[in-house]
């Protein structure tokens, strides 16, 4: 290993401790387990609940959770993961967070293999269920899962924690490393000195390139700050909380993304 190979290696490394020392401070206690939409004509019965019932609260409940923290907060809705899911409303900080919503007048038929691909990819996941599903729907997701129920009360959306998430013990990193674009793959194999060979092969090679030469943590770091710093989104504004829109643009980006407003 080279010299300046070493040493970014080293700056990877201790960005990373960094970034871990921080978390408790960039995020704040878990909010209340029970979190209600101030919109009483959003949805008057279970039956009627939409998916733009349970989007409506879960936005509002993580700008609640979030709201000290936004500058270094990125939310992400449909994100796409290896070609193959879209993450209904993805959050990325100091972990990378992902939530997929089942509302009543939903099936649970994609779920299983919307939780496989889930599993290989993100930090923290939970499932946001109406209560008609959550029977089912607990079987299929894994114990690290958190899981919240949707329910009406008095015409009223309530989303009430059930099971907390916890840290995914099984994160791949051939699957993380897709959510990077060809150009910052390559970008962090120039840090360190690793591009050689590479730069005109497929995305795929790049991809396995940078998987190989990280460590889990050090990609998890990569990946989440790839995704703070992208410009180029497809649509949608930029981050909560500054108003300001980017412009359509073409990128080689597998990902439709809509950021919360």
């Amino acid at each position: 290993m080279s010299s300046s190979h070493a040493q970014g290696a080293q700056a990877v490394h201790s960005a990373v401790t960094t970034d871990l020392r921080s978390l408790a401070h960039r995020h704040p206690a878990r909010p209340a387990p029970v979190f209600v939409a101030q919109d009483r004509a959003a949805v008057l019965t279970l039956s009627g609940m939409r998916d733009a019932d349970v989007r409506r609260v879960v936005r509002r409940k993580l700008a609640t959770q979030h709201q000290d923290e936004l500058e270094d907060t990125l939310f992400v809705e449909e994100l796409g993961l290896c070609n193959a899911v879209r993450v209904d409303v993805a959050v990325v900080n100091g972990d990378f967070s992902g939530y997929e919503l089942k509302s009543a007048r939903d099936t649970l038929t994609r779920l299983p293999a919307q939780v496989a691909v889930y599993s290989k990819v993100l930090d923290y996941a939970t499932l946001v269920v109406a209560e008609n599903h959550l029977k089912n729907a607990r079987r299929i997701v894994r114990p690290w899962w958190g899981v919240e129920v949707v329910r009406v009360r008095q015409g009223v959306v309530v989303l009430e924690e059930a099971r907390i998430a916890k840290p995914n013990p099984g994160v791949d990193k051939s699957s993380l490393v897709q959510l990077l674009w060809k150009a910052e793959a390559l970008a962090v194999l120039e840090r360190l000195e690793l591009d050689r060979g590479v730069r005109s092969r497929p995305r795929d090679a790049v991809w396995s390139r940078l998987a190989d030469s990280l460590e889990l943590d050090e990609l998890r770091f990569e990946v989440r700050s790839a995704l703070k710093a992208r410009r180029g989104w497809r649509d949608g504004p930029e981050r909560a909380g500054r108003g300001e829109t980017l412009p359509r643009e073409g990128t080689l980006s597998r990902f439709l993304a809509r950021r919360i407003r």
